[in-house]
Order: structure tokens, then C-alpha cells, then sequence
């Protein structure tokens, strides 16, 4: 009799790979930007394969989506690496003060809405790579409305916690889309 597999194994996908080869050691921003490029690859394969797939919502009322989370996770990237650290007048991509959940409640099956969520998504990604591989140290300083004075380092911890929140919430949107499973 084989072994039943545990959950967290089941789920494959191509590109899974060595997601999580980063450094176990060592300095500090390799460590922190490793580990947070491990969570954004598991939001992207989470979402692979899937297009208008990406917009099943959870469970009423929710709005929340796979879709929903990308365009979230995009605005997210922008406001704590464009705004924040980088101090640049970037206005929000999918929310706004009349629709404060934008990026949850415009996640529709529409192609380009997809196209549109997923290019955004990237770009952010691609500046906060380069933002946080430039910045000359981790103690870079940006001021939040929020939170006040932030740093690099605090930015980049919070943003693997986003992350791997969300990436929870992906886990039971992909099961409840086609069965798959696991990290």
C-alpha cells in the first residue's frame, strides 16, 4: 500500500522549481528579497494556467478573487515602493475614494481586465525589485500617512506578510476552482 501524499505536495505546477532556493543565510536584503520573491512566484503559479477562472469569487459577499488579489497585491507593490519609499506621485491603478475596493470589485473575467491586472502587477514588481536592489542600504527611509516614517526593511518584511496572507487566501480560491492543492 503506497503512502497517501500530504496536501502541501500535491500542488505542481510548471515553474515551481526551485521557488524557494533562496539564500538560508547570510545578509540581510538577500534574505528578505529572496524570501518575498518566493511569495510573489507562489501568487503567480497559484494563478497559473487559469484566465477566466481568475475571477471566481470566493463565497458571497465576497468579492474576493485570484484577480482580485493580483490587481490588490499591485496596488499594494505601488503604494509601499512608489509612493512611500520611492516618493513618487503615482496615483492608485484600480482604487479610488468612491470605490475603495476597486481592485476586489472591477476583477471581472474580462480579458483585458485580466491583461491589465497581471501587466500591472509586473511592472510593480519589476520597480520594487529594482527599488529595493539600488536602494544603497535596508535603513532607506519613506514617510506613510499610516504608518509614518517606514523603512526599506520594514517594507519588505511586510510585503512577504501580505504575501503569504493572500497567498493562504489563493490557496482556497485554487482548491475551489479545479481541486489543486497544497504549496
Amino acid at each position: 500500500m503506497t503512502q497517501p501524499a500530504r496536501r502541501a505536495e500535491l500542488f505542481e505546477a510548471a515553474g515551481s522549481a526551485g521557488r524557494f532556493d533562496g539564500p538560508a543565510t547570510g545578509d540581510e536584503r538577500p534574505l528578505l528579497t529572496a524570501v518575498l520573491a518566493a511569495q510573489r512566484h507562489t501568487l503567480e503559479m497559484k494563478c497559473g494556467g487559469l484566465s477566466a477562472e481568475l475571477a471566481v469569487r470566493s463565497a458571497e459577499p465576497s468579492t474576493l478573487s485570484l484577480l482580485g488579489l493580483v490587481r490588490h497585491l499591485a496596488e499594494v507593490e505601488r503604494r509601499w515602493f512608489r509612493r512611500v519609499l520611492a516618493g513618487q506621485d503615482a496615483p492608485p491603478l484600480f482604487v479610488s475614494e468612491a470605490d475603495p475596493d476597486g481592485d476586489f470589485d472591477g476583477a471581472t473575467a474580462d480579458p483585458g481586465i485580466v491583461r491589465d491586472a497581471w501587466r500591472a502587477w509586473r511592472d510593480e514588481v519589476a520597480f520594487a525589485e529594482r527599488f529595493a536592489a539600488e536602494a544603497p542600504h535596508l535603513d532607506v527611509e519613506g514617510l506613510d500617512d499610516w504608518r509614518g516614517p517606514v523603512s526599506l526593511r520594514w517594507v519588505l518584511v511586510h510585503m512577504i506578510e501580505e504575501y503569504a496572507r493572500h497567498n493562504g487566501h489563493a490557496d482556497l480560491l485554487r482548491e475551489r476552482i479545479d481541486g489543486a492543492v497544497g504549496v
